[in-house]
């Protein structure tokens, strides 16, 4: 989420952006929990996605 801030808004404006940006519900991850199952380390899979760039 993006919030625009310019130079005239003034200081109630902008804490209510961002109070508003901050207090989003988003995504409830929870029920997700224990869906995917893997066969491998995620430290390993992590590691292997890092050593890609170079």
């Amino acid at each position: 989420m993006a919030t625009i801030v310019r130079k005239k808004s003034g200081k109630k404006s902008v804490k209510k952006a961002f109070d508003k940006a901050v207090s989003s519900k988003g995504v409830d991850t929870r029920k997700y929990c224990g869906i995917i199952s893997l066969k491998t380390n995620p430290l390993v899979i992590q590691k292997q996605l890092r050593d890609e760039w170079e």
